[in-house]
């Protein structure tokens, strides 16, 4: 009996990287996920804090894609590998902050390096790529290239466009057979439902951009403003965590004030009650608040009259908070509520 092949595919949690490993574990080849954590994913992290999201469904969609397939996924932290990525990508940005051409060749290499570690040994690697899906990273031009600068070269096998491309080696070896393999193109996604369909699948994760923060142009101005703020293009991953939640002002360039816009994202900033001067609305109902930055008396009090225009004390003539420091000093707050055209000329990242 001819020995079972291996294969590891990178899992996203969308519809297309779920069908490529089933289109492969369908010719009876062994698969298992991965999954690369980079911080800046979207799943998972905004839909589970905020109250207006409550409808929508609480998971890991990589997770949520494995249980489907019936594989074992391997999630690998890759937060701190992935900042030269993002800092510095040698192809550019696509949509906003994305580095999508480095970011693939970065996954796809990082995968080989996984694969081929002694308790894996895997044989080939797989992607859920579709030729001219992603105006950068999934052209014509730009798959081949992902393939050799990654140095996977054909051992890579992307099932859903592969009779758009050269045959690869689990091709060529009769690991997988190419007449069971598709030529799906461009952004129609009306043949991958067809194949979910075909295979059983009643559910998935609908593409909005990627799975990746940085396609998303509020986000990407977020962290363009971090870094202009601090004077240095770097972060940690309680900042990239951070810019996912709130409302986000910036009254002068040495701070920012974030305040929550509900309940739930209320209770998560006050999660940073021992790393910012924080701001807690007492008279009246309102946002909680933190302060990003060096702020002084005046700055703080200022932080505080924004505060009170997104509560119930707007229109009145003291509004009353607890300003806390890190340390854990606290002190009571009366100010009026900052007027809308004030608040309406304050910088909203």
């Amino acid at each position: 009996m001819a020995e079972q092949k291996r294969a590891v595919a990178l899992i996203s949690g969308g519809l297309d990287s779920m069908l490529a490993a089933k289109v492969v574990m369908e010719q009876g080849v062994h698969v298992e996920g991965v999954n690369f954590y980079t911080g800046f994913c979207v799943e998972g992290h905004t839909h589970a804090i905020r109250r207006s999201d409550k409808a929508k469904q609480k998971r890991n969609n990589a997770l949520w894609v494995a249980e489907q397939l019936g594989i074992k996924l391997h999630i690998v932290d890759v937060i701190e590998e992935y900042k030269d990525v993002l800092l510095n990508p040698k192809h550019g940005y696509g949509a906003n902050l994305n580095p999508c051409l480095d970011c693939k060749v970065f996954m796809v290499k990082k995968a080989q390096a996984w694969s081929f570690m002694e308790e894996h040994t895997f044989d080939f690697i797989i992607t859920g790529e579709v030729m001219g899906q992603r105006p950068m990273s999934q052209r014509k031009e730009t798959l081949p290239l992902i393939a050799k600068q990654s140095g996977v070269e054909d051992r890579l096998l992307r099932p859903l466009c592969a009779k758009h491309l050269p045959e690869t080696l689990p091709e060529r070896e009769g690991w997988v057979q190419r007449d069971q393999l598709y030529d799906f193109h461009g952004r129609n996604r009306k043949p991958q439902i067809a194949l979910a369909k075909q295979f059983g699948f009643k559910d998935w994760a609908q593409p909005a951009g990627g799975c990746c923060f940085l396609t998303n142009a509020e986000y990407a101005a977020k962290l363009q403003d971090l870094w202009e703020a601090r004077g240095e293009r770097d972060y940690e991953l309680d900042d990239i965590m951070l810019l996912k939640v709130g409302r986000h002002l910036r009254p002068a360039p040495h701070f920012k004030v974030v305040m929550g816009r509900d309940e739930g994202e209320n209770k998560y900033l006050e999660g940073y009650k021992n790393t910012f001067i924080t701001i807690t609305p007492e008279s009246h109902t309102g946002p909680f608040a933190i302060i990003d930055g060096k702020a002084n008396e005046d700055d703080v009090r200022l932080a505080a009259r924004m505060v009170g225009r997104y509560s119930k004390g707007r229109n009145v003539a003291a509004f009353t908070v607890k300003v806390r420091l890190p340390e854990g000093h606290e002190h009571q707050l009366c100010v009026q509520a900052m007027s809308p055209d004030d608040i309406l000329n304050t910088w909203h990242v």
